[in-house]
Parts: C-alpha cells; sequence; structure tokens
C-alpha cells in the first residue's frame, strides 16, 4: 500500500470533516458518529482483506511457490488480495484501513452475551459512543492464517498482535490456552447440540469459527466469551448480489464474482485446485479456489437447514443436496477454501472449508449440529477416499475431505 497517498486522503478527510463540522452546528456528535462509514481504501463497502499467508503447501509441506503448470497450483498465497493494514490510534482503538471499520483494541475480561449488549449502551472509548458488537462477518475480517496452535496449547495468534491485544484461556482455573474465544453479535438461527441457543464466534488462537453455546448446558448460566467491540462502515458485511444470467453471480459489495452452482462433484484439495483452476464460466477462465475470507463472505447466516430449509447462502445460488453421516436426506455439503489451518504436530496437513449445512459430529452416538451452519473448519487436503467421512475431536466432527468447491474471480 502506498503509505504516503493513504497519510494525504486521511488529511484531506480530517480537513473536509472539520469544515463540515464549522458549518453545521446543528448536527449532534451523535449523528456524526452514525454518518462515519469509514475509508475504505479499495473503494468497496465489503472489501475483504486478504488471509495473510504467504507460503505455499503441498498435501503435507511447505513447498517452493508452483508454476501455474504444476500441482498444488492456485492456493492461498498464489494470489494477493488487499493485504492487511491498521493504524494504532494510540487511544485504545485501532483502524483498520482497508474496512474502515475501527476496533477495540483490548478486550478486557470475558463477559455474557446479555452483559455485553447492555454494555454497549454506554460504551465510551477514544471520545466515540457509537461502538457496536460486531456481526461476525466484521470480526472474520480480523482472522490472519498464519496462525498456529497445537491442539489445546496457542503457538502463534490468528490475528495480528503488533496491533491487537489477544489473551489466552487461563489454566490455573480450568481453561485451555485455546479458550480465547471472540463472540460475535450474530446469533445461530437454528440451535446446537440438543437443542441449545447458540451464538457465532470466531476463535483468534486456534483458527476456527464455530457457534458456541449461549448458556451452560450443565446449570444453565450464562456462559462467557471475550468481545471486541466496533465502529464505523455500518453496511460492511451486507452483499449486493447480481444474478448475471449465465451462471455467475457477481457481488458489487466486494468486488467479486461468483460460480453460482458447484458442479456436483468433490474433490480433495489438490484435486479442487486444479479443477478451480481450469474453470471456464461465463466466457471467464480466470477462475480460482476462493481463500476462506472469501468464501466466509457469502454464507447466509439467516438461513440454515433447521429454519429455511435450505443451505446457509442466498437462494440465488445453489448447493448440491447430500446425504448426512447417518444417511439421511436434507443436509448440504462442505466447501474447500485456499487457505491452510496449521495445527498439531502435522501442521502442513489441513486446510480450511466452510459449511453450509450443519456443521456436523458424532457425540455418545447421537448426530447432532455441533458448530452451525456457516461454521469454518478443518479437514486433511488428502486422503484416501474409503477412510472418509469419519468423526474426530472432542465433539466427534465429521471429516469428509472430499469436499466442494464453488470458484471465484476478480470483478476488476
Amino acid at each position: 500500500m502506498n503509505t504516503n497517498f493513504l497519510k494525504y486522503s486521511m488529511g484531506i478527510l480530517v480537513v473536509l470533516a472539520i469544515f463540515s463540522c464549522d458549518n453545521d452546528t446543528e448536527t449532534s456528535v451523535d449523528e456524526e458518529q452514525e454518518e462515519d462509514t469509514g475509508t475504505v481504501v479499495s473503494g468497496y463497502t465489503y472489501a475483504i482483506v486478504d488471509s495473510g499467508v504467504s507460503d505455499f503447501y503441498s498435501s503435507d509441506a511447505i513447498i517452493s511457490e508452483p508454476s501455474e503448470s504444476d500441482a498444488f497450483y492456485g492456493q492461498d498465497a498464489t494470489y494477493n488480495g488487499n493485504q492487511p493494514s491498521y493504524t494504532d490510534n494510540g487511544d485504545g482503538t485501532v483502524t483498520d484501513n482497508i474496512t474502515g471499520l475501527m476496533w477495540q483494541q483490548d478486550m478486557g475480561e470475558k463477559m455474557s452475551y446479555a452483559d455485553a449488549v447492555a454494555l454497549i449502551d454506554d460504551f465510551n472509548l477514544g471520545d466515540y459512543t457509537d461502538w457496536r458488537i460486531p456481526t461476525i462477518k466484521e470480526l472474520y475480517s480480523l482472522a490472519n492464517f498464519t496462525g498456529r496452535c497445537y491442539g489445546d496449547d496457542a503457538v502463534d495468534m490468528f490475528i495480528d498482535e503488533n496491533y491487537f491485544v489477544q489473551p489466552i484461556g487461563d489454566e490455573s482455573i480450568g481453561e485451555r490456552e485455546i479458550d480465547g474465544q471472540t463472540w460475535s453479535v450474530t446469533e445461530y438461527v437454528g440451535l446446537t447440540m440438543n437443542g441449545d441457543e447458540t451464538v457465532f464466534g470466531y476463535n483468534f488462537v486456534d483458527g476456527r469459527l464455530k457457534g458456541y453455546p449461549k448458556y451452560d448446558p450443565s446449570d444453565g448460566s450464562p456462559n462467557t466469551m471475550y468481545f471486541r467491540m466496533v465502529r464505523g462502515n455500518v453496511t460492511y458485511g451486507e452483499n449486493i448480489f447480481t444474478d448475471n444470467g449465465d451462471g455467475t453471480i457477481t457481488d458489487s459489495a466486494t468486488g467479486l464474482m461468483w460460480q453460482q452452482a458447484d458442479n456436483g462433484e468433490t474433490y480433495d484439495w489438490e484435486s479442487g485446485l486444479a479443477y478451480a483452476e481450469s474453470l471456464s464460466l461465463g466466457d471467464h477462465s480466470d477462475w480460482r479456489m476462493p481463500n476462506a475470507k472469501e468464501l466466509q463472505s457469502i454464507v447466509d447466516y439467516t438461513r440454515s437447514p433447521q429454519t429455511t430449509s435450505s443451505p446457509a447462502i442466498d437462494p440465488l445460488f445453489t448447493c448440491t443436496p447430500i446425504l448426512d453421516y447417518e444417511g439421511n436426506y436434507g443436509q448440504y455439503g462442505y466447501y474447500w477454501t485456499s487457505s491452510p489451518l496449521q495445527d498439531g504436530p502435522t501442521p502442513y496437513t489441513d486446510a480450511v472449508y466452510f459449511c453450509f449445512g450443519e456443521a456436523k459430529g458424532e457425540m455418545n452416538g447421537q448426530l447432532l449440529d455441533v458448530h452451525g451452519a456457516g461454521a469454518q473448519r478443518n479437514d486433511p487436503k488428502a486422503g484416501s477416499v474409503d477412510d472418509y467421512p469419519d468423526t474426530f475431536g472432542p465433539q466427534g466432527d465429521i471429516r469428509k475431505v472430499y469436499n466442494f468447491v464453488r470458484c471465484v474471480r476478480d470483478v476488476n
């Protein structure tokens, strides 16, 4: 990014703001803050911040950059989007220069969802009072996929610690290090586990986006999470879709064009990358597999198989129906992204996917929606088709390995 241009542009905006205040003394402070939609450097109201990934991966190792004709070409690091850019404002706030969002730098202590809703009414930071609890799409804009964890232990955060304070779980009170989840304001429209009310959050310690129960199932007491408040750019996360009539959908809020329907086939990660790179659709041949943050941008958190009998995506799109782990109808698949997720003793084996149907797991012999439609998890990039799907982890996550692909391209 040209920092001199950014400084010059910001200076012009400050001068214009002062001039505006001088000539409109009847405008209240609150009204001015409500009108502050942020400085979006990219020109898009829903600018997608790049994942930060610069390393290249095979199915189980870091590799040198592949050429266009090589295996694993087209992964996250192949394409550079809007690179993360932040400004520390020196008052406990951080401005994201790509999205136009301003963030609380230090979240303080964990609190319940209800307490966060009550707190925001009187929240004042940096002399601003128009703070809000972020949506899950706003919160996910801060995700940085150069992070790494090792099971329950933190290694590298999935957020830029040069600008943000990111706590980890307190092992002295029985928490795991990865128990540093941050909640959003986005409640799951369905129920998880055994009928739990659920709120979507992102874990900047282990790199997963999931639904977390609002209340402790054992005694009904409110669960607590971290909250990082946000202000500015009130339209961030809102898609503006156009059906182009040729099998593609344009989102003019993000500047991305999408494949309207998946092709009904499932792939391991390497084959999925190759399919995306070879796709020709709508007179375009520059398609690719989306990175994690691009694919999350088209999740529709107002929809789910439980509540709308549909996948968690706008009805303009089509998702191939699948049978669930027990052979039942009414579910939808997982979709690969080009982004890695580093975890455990073999940190280079997994890549990120999104669940547009329920994020299922098998617990105590019962198949449940354990994380919610719209969750982001990770699968091994490769494996024998005879070995999957299987179950893994404390929630018995259903791993498929052979997942769908929905391709994307830049409009400009």
